[in-house]
């Protein structure tokens, strides 16, 4: 069975209603063979993150945009497994994909008035993990409406069924 892990900060109410969307979404009984594995960003010790990590087959990665940037929480994620799960970067200090494998993800971000900075110190962090976008990113601002629900339920569905049988 392959495994989709969600990895995610939700400290406010729209964030985990968002990620009870994406959970929904992924574990849609028309979807077959995926394991879903939720994890919070600081859930647990380093080295069970980075076994996670090392042990899923997809990604999905849902974070609050705070300052113009990812959670702290999902920062430290990142921190926590980099080096162990593969993460690379060139000479020149830029992202290098690593030999992990270009491993599916998709990226959900909520923001009170802007995520660009959000989703850009993601995708430039899983760029040298060598995970490859394989679905939009869903940016949700203000309060979550139904067409932010339908949205986090797609992105949760579109992974999953990526790596079902």
């Amino acid at each position: 069975m392959v495994r989709l892990l969600v990895v995610h900060h939700s400290p406010t109410p729209n964030t985990q209603h968002l990620l009870d969307a994406v959970v929904a979404g992924a574990s849609d009984e028309s979807i077959q063979g995926v394991d879903i594995v939720v994890r919070h960003a600081l859930q647990g010790t380093d080295a069970e993150m980075t076994d996670a990590v090392l042990a899923a087959d997809g990604y999905v990665l849902v974070t609050p945009a705070n300052f113009g940037y990812m959670s702290g929480a999902l920062k430290h994620f990142f921190d926590t497994i980099f080096l162990t799960a593969g993460g690379s970067l060139a000479d020149d200090g830029s992202a290098d994909a690593g030999p992990a494998g270009r491993k599916p993800y998709g990226l959900l971000v909520h923001g009170r008035y802007d995520t660009t900075g959000a989703v850009r110190s993601v995708q430039s962090i899983v760029q040298a993990l060598g995970w490859q976008q394989q679905a939009e990113v869903v940016e949700i601002l203000g309060d979550v409406d139904e067409a932010g629900r339908e949205a986090a339920t797609e992105l949760g569905g579109t992974l999953a069924a990526l790596l079902s049988d």
